[in-house]
C-alpha cells in the first residue's frame, strides 16, 4: 500500500511537470512586461539595408517607354516576376556581389551595400540623369527586394526555404507560412540567425510574450534562418497531454512490474 501511495505521488508530479499547458503554446501573452494597460505597442521596424547576395528588382519608367526598355528585361520586375517564380528573379534581377555592387545596363557597377531601398532608388535615378537622360524625360525608378527569402527548421509543420513577395513580414507570419510551430516546439526561445556585413549572429526571441513585438527581430529580414527548438518535455519522451503521459507512465510501470515478477520467479 505504501509503495502504491508513493507511486501515485510520483505519477502526479510527473503529470504536473510534463504536460504542455496554454502558457507554452499561446503567442503574445501579457506577462507584465508592458507597462501600458492597453497594450498599444509600437513595433520596431527599421528600413532594411541591402546585404551581399540580395537580389534587387529595378524598374525604370519614363514618358517614352522605348527609351527605358533596355533597363527593364521582360519578366524581370513586378507581378510578372512573382508569377514566374524565384528562378526568373534570379536570372533577371540584379544580384549584389561580394563587393556590394550590382551591374546595371549602361551605368555599369553601382555600389548598393548598406543602402536602403529608397536610397538605391535615388542613387539609380541620379546616375541615369547624369549619364543618360535629361530632366525632361521625367523618369521614375522603383526598387524592390526580389522576394523576402528565409529558412525555417526545427519543430515546425514544414521545414524549408520560403520566399514571400511582401515588404514586411513578422516572425509569426513567417512561421505560419511554414506550418506554424508544433505543440512540442519551444516558443519561449526561438532562434533567429541573421546575416550582417561581417558575420552572422544568433538572436533569441520569446514569442509567448507580447513584448516580442518590440524586439528588433520581430520583423524578419532576407536570408534570416529561424530555428525552433523542441520543449524539454519532448526530449524526455513525455506526452503532450495528461492522457498521453498517463499512458506512457502506465506502459513503463507495466514493463517494470512484469520484469520484476519474471526475475523473482527465476
Amino acid at each position: 500500500m505504501k509503495h502504491q501511495f508513493w507511486f501515485c505521488i510520483a505519477l502526479f508530479s510527473l503529470l504536473l511537470s510534463s504536460c504542455i499547458t496554454n502558457k507554452d503554446i499561446v503567442y503574445l501573452q501579457d506577462k507584465g512586461t508592458i507597462a501600458n494597460d492597453s497594450l498599444q505597442i509600437k513595433e520596431l521596424s527599421k528600413p532594411y539595408r541591402v546585404q551581399v547576395n540580395d537580389i534587387l528588382s529595378i524598374n525604370v519608367k519614363a514618358l517614352d517607354e522605348e527609351l527605358v526598355s533596355i533597363f527593364n528585361p521582360v519578366g524581370a520586375t513586378g507581378v510578372n516576376a512573382a508569377q514566374q517564380g524565384q528562378s526568373s528573379l534570379y536570372f533577371n534581377g540584379f544580384t549584389v556581389d561580394l563587393h556590394g555592387n550590382i551591374k546595371f545596363p549602361i551605368l555599369g557597377e553601382i555600389n548598393v551595400l548598406g543602402f536602403t531601398i529608397k536610397e538605391i532608388e535615388e542613387k539609380v535615378k541620379t546616375e541615369l540623369l547624369n549619364q543618360y537622360f535629361k530632366e525632361t524625360a521625367e523618369i521614375f525608378v522603383t526598387v524592390k527586394l526580389a522576394g523576402l527569402r528565409y529558412t525555417v527548421t526545427g519543430e515546425v509543420g514544414g521545414t524549408g526555404v520560403y520566399t514571400l513577395y511582401q515588404d514586411r513580414v513578422n516572425i509569426i507570419e513567417a512561421l505560419a507560412n511554414a506550418g506554424d510551430i508544433k505543440t512540442t516546439g519551444d516558443r519561449t526561445d526561438v532562434l533567429v540567425i541573421r546575416q550582417y556585413p561581417d558575420s552572422q549572429k544568433i538572436h533569441h526571441i520569446d514569442l509567448t510574450d507580447v513584448a516580442a513585438m518590440k524586439s528588433p527581430y520581430y520583423f524578419i529580414q532576407p536570408n534570416d534562418m529561424i530555428l525552433v527548438k523542441p520543449l524539454k518535455r519532448k526530449a524526455i519522451g513525455a506526452g503532450e497531454t495528461a492522457s498521453q503521459t498517463i499512458t506512457t507512465v502506465a506502459s513503463i510501470f507495466s514493463v517494470l512490474v512484469s520484469t520484476y515478477f519474471l526475475t523473482r520467479n527465476l
